[in-house]
């Protein structure tokens, strides 16, 4: 009898004993699962997040821009030498209203080029006149048009002593009326520093301007030509 009991009370101590390392394991199973589902959810997030700072369009990449010498480099970027390169037709183009400009392919000038397309008429301009202009250039090597007064709509007044040596040296002895071609070679324009986007350094330069007027130096100037 006494034997019985004790073999009952042990037969319930490994019943407990059993349940509770059930329950121990249990537990550790819900634990590692909840440390796995959180790390999973946390890399979720991060990924989320991710996917919100490199989507287009929102605030995260849209940062201020510098105004920094590589923003200026970006913007007017450091062009190739023109030096020895042939000049070639024009690439842009025409402006509303503006002439054609004969260039003057495959040739690489090296001393100014004065030609009149229509010869004006009345007194010629000297070197120290204020003169009222349209003109168009490009950039001989690349053919881009740099600058335009039929761009901008209206003629240009400046003094020919403000200008490059090919302008103040190519329009004296123009008429008023007159239309009139320069070659510019690249030391008669802006040489081995070149000038903006689009001429670079020893561009040879292609003008044609049309004189509307011509007066002593006395008159306000506006913009010459770049």
């Amino acid at each position: 009898m006494g034997s019985t009991k004790r073999e009952r009370k042990k037969a319930g101590h490994r019943a407990r004993l059993e349940l509770e390392h059930r329950l121990d394991r249990r537990d550790r199973r819900r634990r590692q699962a909840l440390v796995v589902g959180g790390s999973v959810l946390g890399v979720l997030a991060f990924g989320a997040l991710l996917w919100a700072v490199s989507k287009p369009g929102t605030s995260a990449t849209t940062a201020p821009t510098s105004t920094s010498s590589s923003t200026t480099s970006t913007l007017f970027p450091e062009l190739p030498s023109a030096a020895g390169k042939p000049c070639v037709d024009v690439t842009d183009p025409l402006p509303a209203g503006a002439p054609t400009v004969p260039m003057p392919v495959g040739t690489v000038p090296t001393s100014l080029v004065v030609t009149d397309l229509t010869v004006g008429s009345g007194t010629p301009v000297v070197a120290t006149d204020d003169v009222t202009v349209q003109y168009i250039g490009v950039a001989c090597s690349t053919g881009l048009i740099f600058d335009s007064t039929w761009t901008r709509g209206q003629p240009a007044t400046f003094g020919l002593d403000q200008v490059i040596p090919g302008w103040t040296q190519g329009l004296v002895g123009m008429q008023p009326g007159g239309r009139r071609l320069l070659v510019i070679p690249s030391d008669l324009g802006y040489g081995p520093s070149g000038q903006g986007a689009k001429i670079g350094p020893d561009e040879a330069l292609v003008f044609v301007v049309d004189l509307i007027s011509a007066t002593p130096a006395t008159t306000p100037t506006t913009a010459a030509p770049n």
